[in-house]
């Protein structure tokens, strides 16, 4: 037995060895990033040599489906344009006109500040234009329903002259009058009442005032009517010359002294609260003669007096 040289120890274990499968092609991904190009080589790595037993695991199929995978996945999110994700996000973002439109028509249903103030004015206008209206009707109607004033009569209750002096210290004739004036007041108003007042009720002889009067302020409700007593009276008027043709000294009833009584009345009707008002002013002036034969009597002076 002759011992074997190194060359036919090779030899035969070459030919023991079954022979190996072509080694699998290596492959190369590259991502399309900003950031440095990076190259994957399984084969220039000392895991990836033909000796060593992890070659397979680093150049499987099911490695390189993930790496793929994953660098298609990262360039498709980096590079949108040549993906269907892009085609996708633009369907998602695309305006659809039929949003549009119902957006226009909600926009022009929609009422503007400006047609809002426009709206407001015109209902202000027609509000005002219609309560002016409505006023003028009610102080229209108003006017025909005048308080009615009339003057019944004068009771004369005491006449008197005599000599005295004045305030300054003239001698002259005093007058004393006292007198009482009825009046009958009355509202025809079917839908307002009456403020009622007066001016003073003044008997004068000619020019000179000898007695005033004044009548207290009233209401009166509508449809309504009430009789006035009024006092007028004087109380030592110098005369200054102007009676002394008078001498009642001696025989009263031959006395006639002609007077005239004088006053306005003044009516007020609060129609609409304050906002309608009506006045109505009745001028009277009566003419009475003071009669001596007739003191303490009632005077009668419905013809005898005129209404303005």
């Amino acid at each position: 037995m002759h011992a074997k040289s190194d060359s036919e120890v090779t030899m035969s274990v070459e030919q023991s060895t079954p022979p190996r499968s072509p080694r699998r092609p290596l492959y190369y991904v590259q991502s399309p990033s900003n950031h440095d190009v990076e190259k994957m080589s399984y084969g220039s790595s000392p895991m990836g040599s033909p000796g060593h037993p992890n070659a397979y695991y680093h150049c499987s199929p099911i490695h390189h489906s993930r790496e793929s995978s994953t660098s298609r996945f990262s360039a498709s999110f980096k590079n949108p344009r040549n993906s269907n994700n892009h085609l996708s996000w633009k369907r998602l973002h695309r305006p659809n006109p039929d949003e549009d439109s119902d957006a226009d028509d909600l926009n022009d249903a929609a009422p503007s500040p400006g047609h809002n103030v426009r709206l407001y004015l015109c209902f202000l206008l027609l509000f005002f234009a219609f309560f002016t209206l409505f006023s003028l009707i009610l102080w229209g109607a108003s006017k025909s329903y005048k308080p009615h004033v009339v003057v019944k009569n004068i009771k004369f209750e005491s006449f008197n002259i005599q000599a005295g002096v004045d305030n300054s210290g003239v001698p002259t004739d005093m007058l004393s009058l006292n007198s009482t004036v009825r009046i009958h007041y009355r509202n025809p108003g079917t839908f307002f009442g009456v403020h009622v007042t007066s001016t003073p009720l003044e008997l004068h002889y000619y020019q000179l005032k000898v007695a005033s009067g004044q009548i207290k302020k009233f209401y009166q409700a509508r449809k309504t009517h009430r009789t006035i007593s009024t006092v007028v009276l004087g109380s030592q008027v110098a005369l200054y010359g102007t009676m002394s043709v008078l001498d009642v000294r001696g025989n009263h009833e031959k006395v006639a002294v002609p007077l005239n009584l004088t006053f306005v009345v003044r009516s007020r009707a609060y129609i609409l609260g304050k906002l309608v008002k009506s006045k109505f002013y009745r001028r009277v002036r009566c003419s009475v003669t003071l009669r001596g034969s007739n003191l303490g009597k009632h005077s009668n002076l419905t013809d005898f007096c005129v209404y303005l």
